[in-house]
């Protein structure tokens, strides 16, 4: 039986409120990578199916190549906004947004590109993975076994220890929060290199459970308090280059209900083990940190 809590949970992460699609908008990371990598897989006269596709620009990108771009969008308040976004931009007339639920939607006709950004950091809150399982099931049972080119293609994740401040004005509050690419924020240290702990091929099966047992080497002395998760997308494969095209998620650091103390030399073990699109408490009620004497 489905419950309501089961539907909102499949749902989560597609009424991202308007407001905040500024901000995505303003992330030149996110942007430039992106127009980079549909310009590259997006053949002249190609068919192109967003999934999720919030304000319509990476669909726009798409157009300026493609012959047809359907964009799904689920919330009819962006479906509104998106379309009078593309009226204002050349190649705009050859993006339809259609207002349905992109778990079940297909286009009319086969596609050769299928772009799913519902991506957040460590594939959590948001369902890409399932989204994405489910469209090449459902396309291959009406098209046939020939998938269009994903994007992404592939994620790679990331785990590092840190040891962090979480004083603000003398209020002592151990929060998740998200990071900035690039320097740390004064009071966070990295204690040891960042250990990769899932590799998810979207051209493959993808499995929704996701779990680590390692170990990473401490570089400092210092307190884990917290661990660093980092998700980089692999949006495109440059094969002529022998490279790809990545966007690198910002970083999201989840604080220890018991924090270590480590010396450098110390092999710390990391446990942590979730579901793709669970919410960020479910991970964070899993994580296990201890030094391995």
């Amino acid at each position: 039986m489905v419950t309501e809590q089961d539907e909102d949970s499949k749902y989560l992460g597609q009424f991202i409120p308007i407001q905040y699609h500024h901000v995505m908008l303003m992330d030149q990371n996110r942007m430039k990578n992106f127009k980079a990598a549909i310009d590259h897989v997006v053949a002249p006269g190609a068919k192109v199916l967003e999934l999720g596709g919030g304000t319509g620009v990476l669909s726009w990108f798409a157009a300026a190549k493609a012959d047809k771009v359907w964009c799904v969008e689920f919330n009819p308040e962006l479906v509104s906004e998106s379309k009078r976004f593309l009226a204002m931009n050349p190649n705009g007339e050859k993006v339809e947004v259609v207002h349905a639920d992109a778990f079940e939607y297909l286009p009319p006709e086969p596609v050769d590109v299928m772009i799913c950004e519902m991506v957040h950091v460590a594939m959590l809150r948001e369902k890409q993975v399932e989204m994405t399982e489910s469209f090449k099931q459902r396309y291959r049972k009406r098209f046939g076994q020939a998938l269009p080119i994903l994007m992404p293609t592939a994620v790679l994740m990331a785990v590092q220890p840190l040891q962090k401040s979480y004083d603000f004005e003398g209020f002592h509050a151990p929060i998740i929060q998200v990071e900035e690419l690039g320097e740390n924020a004064p009071g966070t240290y990295d204690l040891a290199a960042p250990a990769v702990y899932s590799l998810l091929d979207f051209t493959e099966d993808t499995p929704l459970d996701i779990a680590w047992d390692g170990t990473v080497t401490i570089e400092k002395n210092g307190v884990v308090n917290s661990l660093r998760f980092i998700t980089k997308n692999i949006l495109a494969m440059v094969m002529e280059k022998n490279s790809t095209i990545d966007w690198l998620n910002r970083y999201m650091a989840f604080p220890l209900r018991t924090p270590v103390s480590v010396q450098a030399g110390d092999k710390l073990r990391i446990r942590f083990q979730y579901r793709a699109g669970d919410f960020l408490s479910v991970l964070m009620d899993t994580l296990q940190v201890e030094v391995v004497r």
